[in-house]
């Protein structure tokens, strides 16, 4: 206990990068609380390292509580709203350029199984497609080809 006493930047250093690891990496960033007190643990603790801050456990809670209130109120919207964009994209892959011959009619509501690389896939099309058509693959979903004439 002492050791902690002694050196109470260090531990304040150790401590905000143990949140921020937790937060990052367990957490995966989900909550921003233990975020917002990792940083404020790290910079009161290079703070007190520096000589800027005294080194006592009274500074480091009453430094620590603005610090984080105010990176909290700082920081709140701007990581939310970052947290909540996400867009859609289609991730382009080697399905994209699969092309085929129908085996079966195929519309939006009925499709018919098509084997590929050990996966049976339900065909579908936007637009009623007949037998024979040649159509390549121009999206995918789980289970699912979306084609369209080639």
């Amino acid at each position: 206990m002492e050791f902690l006493t002694d050196n109470i930047a260090q531990t304040l250093l150790i401590l905000g990068v143990i949140a921020l690891i937790i937060e990052v990496a367990v957490l995966g960033f989900a909550t921003f609380v233990l975020f917002f007190v990792g940083l404020s643990l790290v910079f009161s603790g290079a703070l007190m390292y520096a000589g800027l801050l005294d080194a006592s456990w009274i500074t480091a809670l009453w430094v620590n509580a603005i610090i984080t209130a105010g990176l909290a109120a700082l920081l709140w919207k701007p990581l939310k709203r970052l947290q909540e964009s996400r867009e859609s994209t289609d991730v382009h892959s080697d399905f994209a350029e699969l092309t085929f011959t129908l085996e079966q009619d195929v519309d939006e509501h009925n499709g018919y199984k098509y084997a590929y690389s050990g996966i049976e896939w339900l065909v579908k099309s936007k637009q009623p497609l007949s037998k024979g058509s040649q159509v390549k693959v121009v999206k995918k979903d789980v289970g699912v080809f979306w084609v369209e004439l080639q």
